[in-house]
């Protein structure tokens, strides 16, 4: 069994900043992470390989600092890393990532046929979930989202059940493989990595390819050529301001809190324009 994650790194967004005057995301102003829903995404692929043997490969797009993402993967358990590098991919959308990601994951495929692809739900930067999907669209195989559990993975009869989360509770799918799975972070807790992984991760090199080293690419689809999304306005959300602090006895608080509802609602129903 052949299970591929694709991951990103990311910045830390709880302690990044924006910046003032261009209104953007200032990257520099907080350390690289692998994304969280990803690090989940490797160690249930490890699990798996623990449960039904195999190996695991981690796969990402980025500059060439985004190798120390990988490592962490090593650390976690994977086995191999493979990264796609190049100017042409720089200014992707979520479209064109996708195009470049499925490009990479045929080419690894012929080292290797892939059984099943993983991924997190999402990446903290961006919020959209929509590279998982358009992977499996592009590659014509079964997307499942928003995975909490893989239940079953049967390699004979090649299918998995998982458990799809929902707002009132989940529901039971089965695919068949290969296919991907976006999962939840709820799907497993993280382990600590051991120190023989932590040791091969240090010395790990993964491998690196360029736009040159994929086959039949439509270099239209990378980068910002291939990106049809378009950003209208990006701005800093205010600081919340300080409640108001209730004084009195208990029915002066009760008179106050019913005054500052109605307030509410008068400013609410004017700005909405609700009779």
């Amino acid at each position: 069994m052949h299970i591929v994650v694709c991951i990103k790194q990311v910045p830390d967004t709880k302690v990044i900043k924006m910046n003032p005057k261009t209104k953007t995301i200032d990257r520099a102003s907080a350390p690289a992470i692998l994304n969280p829903y990803d690090a989940h995404a490797v160690e249930e692929a490890v699990r798996l390989k623990q449960r039904y043997g195999g190996t695991v490969s981690v796969l990402t797009m980025g500059r060439p600092p985004a190798v120390k993402a990988i490592k962490k993967c090593i650390e976690i358990g994977a086995d191999d890393g493979y990264m796609i590098s190049d100017r042409a991919f720089a200014g992707a959308d979520t479209l064109a990532t996708s195009y470049a990601l499925s490009k990479a994951l045929e080419k690894i495929s012929t080292i290797k046929p892939v059984d099943l692809i993983l991924c997190g739900k999402m990446s903290i930067d961006g919020d959209t979930g929509q590279v998982g999907p358009g992977i499996a669209r592009r590659l014509d195989i079964p997307p499942l989202t928003a995975v909490k559990k893989i239940a079953e993975l049967n390699l004979k009869d090649r299918y998995i059940i998982v458990h799809r989360k929902l707002e009132d509770g989940y529901e039971v799918v089965q695919s068949c493989l290969p296919c991907l799975c976006a999962v939840e972070k709820e799907i497993n807790d993280l382990s600590y990595a051991p120190l023989p992984n932590m040791i091969k991760a240090a010395r790990y090199q993964p491998q690196i390819w360029s736009v040159d080293d994929l086959e039949d690419v439509d270099r239209k689809q990378l980068g910002l050529k291939g990106s049809p999304t378009m950003v209208g306005k990006i701005w800093t959300p205010e600081k919340p301001q300080g409640g108001t602090l209730l004084e009195g006895d208990i029915q002066e608080q009760v008179q106050q809190l019913l005054d500052i509802v109605l307030q509410k609602r008068e400013l609410f129903t004017e700005r909405e324009g609700v009779r």
